[in-house]
């Protein structure tokens, strides 16, 4: 997998892929392989963690990932362009799922700046762009433990008039209902296909 730095300071280009299933064939192989609680790095990738909640400033644990369709976003509150965009198109993509898929589909905000991402702050600004989208935040560490297992890098850099700003990837991480790591959608969003690849998978998840 390719990650790419972001540097919240100007347009940025990158390439637009979408890296999931493509096809029926391999998404049938991927699934037979989750089954089987051998998804391609799981030993690696994921794992168990403790944050928290902004909504109720109360524990959010990998536990409340299982159930459910999870998509996982590191991002943070004074983000400029990627954030917000992102988290824009994750709402066109919740409201364009029927009301089944819809609800089987959650949207997680993981903050990677912790010392700003108040739970309060999260709380407000997380779901302005879609109700149930959840922000969660926590110590640094850990969040940045968490980030490192899912192969979504960041880091601080800090700035020349003292301030900072964080560099980031951009990916969007699939969360199955298993709770495990099962694959990711590379930035810029493309939300039909995005949209179909998710459709396709939860059905072969069911079949």
């Amino acid at each position: 997998m390719i990650f790419r730095w972001l540097r919240h300071r100007g347009p940025i280009a990158l390439v637009s892929t979408l890296d999931h299933i493509r096809h029926k064939r391999h998404a049938r192989a991927a699934l037979k392989g989750a089954q089987n609680a051998k998804v391609a790095g799981k030993a690696d990738i994921g794992g168990p963690f403790t944050l928290i909640d902004s909504a109720t400033n109360k524990s959010f644990s990998s536990d409340q990932l299982k159930g459910t369709w999870s998509l996982l976003y590191f991002g943070f509150t004074h983000c400029p362009d990627i954030c917000p965009t992102t988290l824009a198109e994750l709402a066109q993509l919740k409201a364009q799922l029927a009301d089944t898929e819809a609800d089987a589909t959650r949207v997680v905000m993981l903050s990677v700046d912790p010392a700003r991402d108040t739970p309060e702050r999260l709380a407000q600004y997380v779901p302005y762009f879609y109700p149930d989208f959840v922000g969660v935040t926590g110590e640094f560490t850990e969040i940045l433990s968490v980030a490192q297992r899912l192969n979504a890098p960041f880091r601080k850099v800090s700035e020349p008039d003292g301030s900072y700003q964080m560099e980031h990837s951009a990916n969007v991480i699939l969360m199955n209902p298993r709770g495990d790591y099962h694959g990711f959608f590379r930035a810029p969003l493309d939300i039909p296909k995005m949209r179909v690849t998710l459709r396709s998978t939860q059905y072969l998840w069911e079949h």
